[in-house]
């Protein structure tokens, strides 16, 4: 059925949470993973004539974005090493999210796209914008959208 699956992450908990989710369908279809975070671009400050000295140059920031990249995606490399499948990685620059996630699935011939949801909807979607939805309704790609049933704990908290 599937055997290239993208699951793209913000590295934020339900991301991660639809991540492990994702590995787990990408093993039970003995499928090949491919993890995609999307980062921000390189912002030129609006004061350019005065760079503050503690404002990042953009290697700096590429640098520091590829790390946090790396580190977003240490879940999805994580699970699938333990659940036995390949999985690759990449981080990508740019502001359009849904459209590098859409444009990757393509570039790497993926047979699905593997995203969580927020869960945010009415105003909240409408406000802040829904990647999920942008990607959905731009992707000829089918995409399993994963939705979880309750929060998860935050990482680090004790019970």
């Amino acid at each position: 059925m599937y055997k290239k699956i993208l699951i793209p992450t913000d590295g934020s908990e339900i991301s991660n949470a639809a991540a492990r989710a994702g590995v787990e369908f990408a093993k039970q279809l003995d499928a090949e993973v491919i993890g995609l975070y999307v980062a921000p671009e390189y912002q030129y400050p609006v004061f350019i004539e005065i760079i503050p000295p503690n404002f990042p140059s953009e290697d700096e920031y590429l640098a520091s974005m590829v790390k946090v990249g790396e580190h977003h995606l240490q879940v999805i490399v994580d699970a699938a090493r333990a659940a036995g499948l390949t999985a690759s990685v990449k981080t990508i620059f740019s502001d359009a999210t849904a459209r590098e996630i859409v444009n990757t699935a393509t570039k790497e011939a993926c047979d699905l796209i593997f995203i969580g949801s927020h869960g945010r909807s009415g105003w909240g979607q409408a406000l802040l914008g829904s990647t999920t939805a942008k990607v959905l309704s731009s992707c000829q790609i089918p995409v399993l959208v994963y939705r979880m049933g309750k929060q998860p704990e935050p990482t680090g908290t004790k019970k």
